[in-house]
């Protein structure tokens, strides 16, 4: 299941979202907005619902949370962005790593 999460989400949702990758939950996190798309199987599927959304290319990032660990990756081939010096698959930006994931444990834990 994939969809968009604007606040904390109950057990319910967090249930939901995992099941597509048995307890890692892929996240599309828009810095700017504070909301980020959960579940799917690519984060471009979560990427194109938060643009469907209103959100701002720039302003999205990839990673993930593994539920049962709680550990929060930022890898992702949508973080591939040379034209924002983001050459790689993972967010180095240490900033928007930060705020990525407080956004990611503030809606998933």
């Amino acid at each position: 299941m994939l969809l968009i999460v604007k606040q904390k989400a109950d057990e319910e949702i967090l249930k939901k979202v995992a099941e597509d990758l048995d307890g890692y939950v892929k996240v599309v996190v828009d810095i700017k907005r504070k909301i980020l798309s959960a579940g799917g199987k690519l984060h471009v599927d979560g990427e194109r619902l938060l643009l469907k959304d209103g959100s701002k290319q720039v302003d999205l990032w990839g990673g993930g949370i593994d539920l049962e660990t709680n550990e929060v990756d930022f890898d992702s081939m949508i973080n591939l962005r040379p034209n924002q010096n983001n050459p790689s698959r993972e967010v180095l930006d240490q900033s928007i790593r930060k705020e990525m994931e407080i956004i990611i444990r503030s809606f998933l834990k």
